[in-house]
């Protein structure tokens, strides 16, 4: 029975070689080739034997993934629609910040990836266009590095931080999300350090408690977006149910094991989240928690809310000004905010925007 390789952690990798007779060290070339130079191809890997190539080729298939779409945005984001071997597609995004002191202009400075773990999602909230997809497959470990692979063959740059917030559920794929994550740091990939490494949750407790006893420090952001239980609800509904007490008692415990500060975004809908009670549920949640709060307009998506039969629509972003006097308020309660302006929207590229569409 054919594995392709794209579904071995590093680990994994060096065992496949092990299983054909070969030293260890061949696992360590196989594993460059893949995820430091990016090879589509067996034939590429000249320094492996030939008779390996073959036994690789028969047992362990290399499957090409490809770019199908892109789009840049105004701001220079650029959005990618990537299609894998079986057809399925996941957007992936890159968000270059430039030397201008708007970051809009001049030399490149720093190249951030936010890539997908997931075809489409089953979390289903109100505001995520990802989520009206529904959930087809997880994806494998060598397919959520391929996205940052083809982003910095695109940009011919090196990519700085990497952000677990395109489209699926990380933690409802924890094994190949946490594979991927160890090839992206690792010196035999992509090395890049685990604190420029974010992964963010829905709220999964299971997977909060798991990262917590992982031993690289990948840092960790919440989708928060309400601190009021039924409020909660409404945006999030495959979370219905689940006490944000369970919520909170997860994210001490990662606080305490790990020493590390909780991000939790929040992205506010006017007049649904961001009203003075959501204020003082947020501030009550944030009490005694080591933790960054992100506040970020609600990114309009179709068929979001009901505003047609007199209700709020919950894509309808809260004015800029609430969301300032909210990151006021924050600090003047000493919790650490700010105020994150999303790129890309312009593309549907931005947070809730990922769709798959050409």
């Amino acid at each position: 029975m054919q594995t392709e390789i794209k579904a071995y952690s590093l680990e994994g990798i060096t065992e496949v070689v092990l299983g054909l007779g070969q030293q260890r060290f061949r696992g360590d070339q196989l594993a460059r080739w893949l995820y430091l130079y990016g090879a589509s191809d067996y034939q590429e890997m000249t320094n492996l034997p030939q008779s390996l190539r073959a036994a690789l080729q028969e047992k362990h298939p290399l499957y090409k993934t490809q770019v199908i779409d892109k789009k840049t945005s105004k701001d220079g984001t650029r959005k990618y629609v990537v299609e894998f071997k079986d057809g399925a597609r996941v957007e992936t995004v890159a968000i270059p910040t430039m030397g201008s002191p708007e970051g809009l202009a001049g030399p490149l400075k720093r190249l951030t990836v936010c890539f997908s773990t997931q075809v489409g999602c089953a979390m289903a909230c109100a505001f995520c266009a990802t989520g009206k997809e529904g959930f087809s497959r997880n994806l494998l470990p060598g397919e959520i590095v391929d996205q940052v692979l083809m982003v910095q063959k695109d940009f011919d740059a090196r990519v700085g931080n990497l952000v677990a917030m395109g489209q699926g559920e990380p933690f409802l794929n924890y094994e190949n999300t946490i594979a991927a994550l160890r090839i992206m740091n690792s010196p035999q990939g992509l090395a890049i350090g685990a604190r420029h490494i974010t992964v963010s949750t829905c709220g999964i407790v299971t997977g909060i408690r798991r990262l917590s006893l992982e031993p690289e420090q990948f840092t960790l952001a919440v989708s928060l977006h309400s601190a009021d239980q039924a409020v909660r609800d409404l945006l999030m509904p495959a979370l219905a149910g689940d006490p944000l007490s369970r919520l909170k008692e997860a994210l001490l415990e990662y606080v305490g094991r790990t020493n590390r500060r909780v991000t939790l975004e929040y992205a506010m809908v006017d007049g649904i989240n961001d009203t003075p009670e959501a204020f003082a549920a947020l501030v009550g949640f944030c009490s005694g928690l080591l933790c960054h709060v992100n506040l970020l307009p609600v990114n309009p998506i179709p068929l979001a809310g009901a505003a047609g039969d007199g209700s709020p629509s919950l894509s309808r972003p809260s004015p800029l000004p609430a969301i300032q006097r909210w990151q006021g308020q924050l600090e003047e309660a000493h919790i650490p905010a700010t105020v994150r302006h999303s790129k890309g929207a312009d593309i549907a590229g931005a947070c809730g925007q990922l769709k798959n569409t050409l």
